[in-house]
C-alpha cells in the first residue's frame, strides 16, 4: 500500500472540491498519510528568530500550548519572546482547525482541538529510552491521557530553513496488531480506577487505552521488529505540512528541526468508515467490546 498521498492544497481554508475531500478522507482512513506539498505555514519576520533548540526548556522533547489552561509548556523563553511564540502557535493551531474542519466537514462537529506542539529540537542526535524514543516505530497513545477509543489525528508543518523532517512508516494497523495483541496482558484490577482517583491519568483508562499503551512500549521494545519491520522513508520539504492518524499508522520521526503540529480528537462514530479504526480492529481481533 502507498503509504503517501499528496493533495494539491495551497491555501488554509476551503471550499474544497467535494472528490478532494472525498479522497482525503479516505485516504486518512485506510492509513495513508495526506500530504500537503504546496501548503506552507508562513511566518512573520518578527518570528523567524524563534527558530531556535534555545527555545526549549531542556526538560521536555516539545513546547506545547494547552487550551485548557492557555498557556505555553517546556520553553525557556520569556516576556515579549514568550508572548510572540504563544500567538505564532494559537495562529498555527486556529489554521489547522480551518483546514481540517473545511476539507473533513463531516468530522468538523466533532473535532476536539487538543494540544498544539512546537519542536525546536533536532531530532538526530537525541538519546532516550527505548520507550520515549520516537525515533522507533510505534503508534501513538498517551500514559497520562486516555482516548477511550477516540481517534489521535495529528496536522504537521515543517517550518525549517532548507531541512527536511524525515520519517519512517512501517506496516498496516492491523499487521501490526495480530503480531502484538498475543503479548498483552489484561489489566490489573481496579488499577485504573485508581490512577485517575490518584490523578495520574485525566480520565479513567479502558481496556482499549491499556491495549494501545501495551502495544506503543513492546513495539518500541522488540528490538527485533525495530530492525526488520517493513517500513518506507519519507522526508517532508521545508514548508510543506501533512496530516495523518497517529495512532493508526506506525511512524517514527528520524531527523529534523523546527516543526509545528496541531493534534486533534474524534470520535470513531465520526469516520466515514468506523471498521478502519483501531478500536474496532483490537476489538474484531480480540472478540469483545473495548470501551
Amino acid at each position: 500500500m502507498e503509504v503517501l498521498e499528496a493533495f494539491p492544497i495551497d491555501r488554509w481554508s476551503g471550499p474544497y472540491e467535494a472528490d478532494l475531500r472525498q479522497r482525503a478522507r479516505r485516504a486518512l482512513e485506510s492509513g495513508r498519510v495526506v500530504f500537503f506539498p504546496k501548503l506552507a505555514f508562513p511566518l512573520d519576520e518578527s518570528e523567524r528568530h524563534l527558530l531556535t533548540a534555545s527555545g526549549a526548556d531542556g526538560k521536555a522533547k516539545n513546547i506545547s500550548f494547552d487550551p485548557e489552561i492557555g498557556a505555553l509548556q517546556g520553553t525557556a523563553l520569556t516576556g515579549p519572546d514568550r508572548a510572540r511564540l504563544q500567538a505564532m502557535m494559537e495562529r498555527f493551531a486556529r489554521s489547522a482547525a480551518t483546514l481540517v474542519s473545511d476539507l473533513l466537514p463531516n468530522y468538523a462537529e466533532r473535532l476536539e482541538r487538543a494540544r498544539t506542539s512546537f519542536r525546536p529540537v533536532e531530532i538526530k542526535g537525541r538519546h532516550y529510552s527505548p520507550i520515549k524514543d520516537d525515533r522507533l516505530l510505534h503508534v501513538d497513545a498517551f500514559p497520562s491521557r486516555p482516548t477511550r477509543g477516540r481517534r489521535i489525528l495529528r496536522f504537521f508543518a515543517n517550518i525549517a530553513e532548507g531541512k527536511p523532517r524525515v520519517w519512517r512508516v512501517g506496516e498496516p494497523f492491523e499487521a501490526f496488531a495480530r503480531q502484538f495483541l498475543p503479548r498483552v496482558g489484561a489489566p490489573v484490577a481496579g488499577s485504573a480506577w485508581l490512577l485517575e482517583r490518584l490523578g495520574i491519568t485525566k480520565d479513567r483508562r479502558s481496556r482499549y487505552d491499556h491495549i494501545m499503551l501495551a502495544l506503543h512500549d513492546k513495539g518500541k521494545q522488540d528490538a527485533v521488529y525495530q530492525a526488520k519491520a517493513p517500513r518506507e522513508e519519507i522526508a517532508f520539504p521545508p514548508q510543506t505540512c501533512w496530516l495523518v492518524y497517529t495512532d493508526q499508522v506506525l511512524h517514527a520521526a528520524l531527523a529534523g528541526q523546527f516543526a509545528l503540529e496541531q493534534t486533534f480528537h474524534l470520535d470513531v462514530e465520526a469516520m466515514g468508515e468506523p471498521a478502519l479504526s483501531p478500536l474496532r480492529v483490537l476489538e474484531r481481533l480480540a472478540g469483545r467490546p473495548l470501551v
